[in-house]
């Protein structure tokens, strides 16, 4: 009986995105998580790819991972908003400079222009919903700049060298907040992988932990739903219960909304 359950909530999804739910329990919340574009699709060479330890970590916190393809289509894009029931925003590469009124700095590597306006356009509906949100790495970013904040372009040559972004350091959090509460420490030790942070916050966003060089690790909303953003990848930590800390309450507020 288990087995025809799962493959009808297989089915379920594929063509509605109707929630999973098995005998006797409560619906799991369907839990979108974005993609990264790669390729050429005048040469019929477009991909999309996730890693696959975004997927694990919502699996294994009570969540029914759906991957977003970068579709275009608004019609599309208002679906997602309406059916899903939380959003992981993953990491990448850099937003377009020219979006927040800069030229680029030289380490800059921009995300495909089609990655761009979809994720552009999924997030701005999305913070209207008021559903929950975790964003990642280029997630935290992101959300930053459709919020309409900017960025640091270069974290080593515009704040120093003093910590290597692209491994493990501390990070202080700020107490009171949301991040504090879920993760009851003051310095733990986190993996990021960035060169680049906000620089000026977005409306409705607060500071949530900085690192030892006073670069911004995480923000929180401050109006409307469940929404924390990380500059690390609790996904690919070592620390399991820090990433299930992490995922588990964003997957929570979505179970509590349902």
């Amino acid at each position: 009986m288990k087995a025809k359950v799962g493959l009808l909530c297989v089915l379920l999804l594929v063509v509605g995105l109707a929630g999973c739910q098995v005998a006797g329990g409560a619906a799991k919340p369907l839990i979108g998580i974005t993609s990264v574009y790669d390729g050429n699709e005048a040469a019929g060479l477009a991909s999309i790819t996730v890693n696959f330890t975004y997927i694990s970590a919502v699996a294994e916190n009570g969540g029914v991972p759906v991957i977003l393809p970068t579709i275009r289509d608004e019609r599309i894009i208002e679906r997602y908003v309406q059916e899903l029931d939380g959003l992981v925003l993953v990491g990448g590469a850099d937003i377009p400079p020219a979006v927040y009124g800069e030229e680029p700095h030289e380490t800059v590597k921009e995300v495909p222009k089609q990655r761009y306006n979809f994720e552009q356009k999924l997030i701005a509906e999305w913070l209207k919903s008021g559903k929950p949100l975790l964003g990642i790495c280029l997630g935290m970013q992101f959300a930053n700049i459709v919020a309409g904040g900017s960025l640091i372009q270069d974290i080593p040559s515009q704040v120093g060298t003093k910590i290597n972004h692209r491994s493990y350091h501390p990070v202080i959090i700020e107490q009171g907040g949301l991040l504090a509460e879920i993760l009851g420490a003051d310095r733990p030790e986190v993996y990021s992988s960035h060169h680049q942070a906000v620089k000026k916050l977005g409306k409705d966003l607060k500071i949530a932990a900085r690192s030892e060089d006073g670069v911004i690790e995480a923000l929180e909303r401050t109006r409307g739903g469940f929404g924390l953003f990380v500059q690390w990848h609790p996904e690919a930590m070592k620390d399991k219960a820090h990433r299930n800390a992490i995922y588990g309450a964003m997957i929570r507020a979505c179970t509590a909304k349902k």
